[in-house]
């Protein structure tokens, strides 16, 4: 194979044929290094009529973990490559060991690659977390070209690499982890996956801007794009769909961490809302829609007046400039004096909302705290805001009221304008507003 020099930027993973001081794309200084590029394994392929093409949705592989087989689209396709990304500990590889053995007890022939653990720490996990099947392969190679001869002898129905920062390949003089190497074996076995139809599984380690030689280089070469969420020192995860070309995209799934690994938690608005506290103003629930699946989450809100110094503005979930977006209104619209309180928003569970549908519910737990009034407590909030005080319409409204009538909610207050949009006969009351004075009117005792 012919080889060409390259220069390569570290932090994005921009080329050049020439040397730059500063990188044109993230225009970071002195971040491009020489490194050797090399072709990888070419698509075996011939062109036929789209329409010839046998294309079953029954052939996915269904994993048994009904939220790892939901966010993917409903199962594994033969062929797909997914990267999975995440810091690391937040529970990549306890996941795919799972999913690993969940298929490989099902009949599935599967190796898992391990990079960073040898066979025997390997073998200490799966035990521990109760998932030494027999029926599962394990392979403690780095070297990529290695990696594709064993492949070759096992053909293998499912294939995890873990993780895509630590192989190599001899064809390119970078270290293990660059950005050469990682976009190289990264590209060489999405070929081989495709050409053997070998469901790919790639892990990668997120840095705190996500930007080194890691999942951001990768997105465009893979087909579905999964990354952990949350805190690795609490017990809860969301994994999230950024890019599924087989699937809806922004869909979530969420698991706890417990000492036997992973384990779905089938109705998470109800884990959301579990220790709402009563009787405590600043507390609203709003109803979210992530993908395809509705979510009840709660938004708190406390304001508290400024002893010295400019006001604080700070939130946990909900976009900082959203939030200030929002007080201005209630300043300017509703006559609020926040100049002089401190502004703190939180999303109880981790989650992370930048949907406007639950603008409004920021709105009524700011005003809440602001005038130590407490939300009805049976009441859900779902509303966009506009800049003049106005309600406006959200989508997939019929979803979330049926969401919140399900889990015995008695009142939700909604724009006006989705009022014609949901069907009659519901049981819970449905509250249509015009403006953020009169939704507060519904919303606060």
């Amino acid at each position: 194979m012919k080889t060409s020099t390259i220069y390569v930027c570290q932090s994005c993973g921009y080329q050049s044929s020439k040397w730059l001081g500063r990188c044109p794309e993230c225009e970071k200084w002195n971040s491009l290094v020489e490194e050797t590029d090399s072709p990888v394994l070419a698509l075996s392929g011939e062109i036929s009529l789209l329409n010839a093409v046998d294309a079953d949705e029954a052939i996915r592989i269904t994993t048994g973990i009904d939220e790892f087989d939901r966010i993917l689209g409903g199962g594994i396709v033969p062929g797909s490559v997914t990267l999975i990304g995440g810091d690391p500990g937040i529970g990549k590889s306890t996941l795919l060991l799972q999913v690993c053995d969940r298929l490989s007890v099902s009949g599935k022939k599967v190796l898992y690659v391990s990079g960073e653990e040898s066979a025997k720490q390997a073998k200490l996990r799966a035990n521990r977390l109760g998932t030494a099947s027999k029926e599962l392969y394990i392979l403690n190679q780095t070297n990529v070209e290695l990696i594709k001869e064993h492949i070759d002898k096992l053909k293998p129905d499912i294939l995890v690499v873990d993780s895509v920062q630590v192989v190599y390949s001899s064809q390119i003089t970078s270290a293990p982890g660059s950005v050469s190497q990682v976009r190289h074996c990264a590209g060489f076995l999405n070929v081989v996956a495709k050409n053997n139809e070998i469901a790919l599984f790639l892990i990668g380690h997120v840095t705190k801007d996500g930007s080194i030689a890691g999942p951001r280089v990768l997105e465009h070469l893979v087909d579905t794009v999964l990354y952990f969420e949350g805190d690795r020192f609490t017990s809860f995860r969301i994994l999230r769909s950024i890019k599924n070309r087989f699937g809806s995209t922004n869909e979530i799934a969420i698991f706890e961490m417990l000492i036997t690994g992973l384990s779905a938690v089938e109705n998470p608005s109800l884990m959301l809302l579990s220790q709402r506290p009563k009787n405590i103003s600043g507390s609203v629930v709003v109803a979210s829609v992530e993908g395809t699946r509705p979510l009840l989450v709660e938004i708190q809100a406390l304001t508290s007046p400024v002893n010295f110094g400019y006001p604080s503005r700070r939130s946990t979930g909900i976009d900082s400039n959203k939030m200030s977006l929002l007080i201005a209104v209630l300043e300017k619209r509703l006559g609020f004096n926040l100049s002089n309180f401190d502004v703190f928003t939180n999303v109880v569970g981790g989650l992370k909302i930048t949907e406007p549908a639950v603008d409004l519910g920021v709105v009524a737990a700011i005003a809440s705290s602001f005038k130590e009034k407490i939300v009805c407590p049976d009441c859900v909030v779902i509303g966009e805001v506009g800049l003049g005080a106005e309600v406006r319409r959200v989508n997939q409204i019929q979803i979330r009221v049926n969401e919140a009538e399900k889990l015995g909610f008695k009142k939700c207050v909604l724009p006006k304008a989705n009022l014609k949009e949901l069907k009659a006969g519901a049981k819970i009351e449905l509250a249509g507003a015009g403006d953020i004075q009169e939704a507060l009117g519904f919303i606060l005792k």
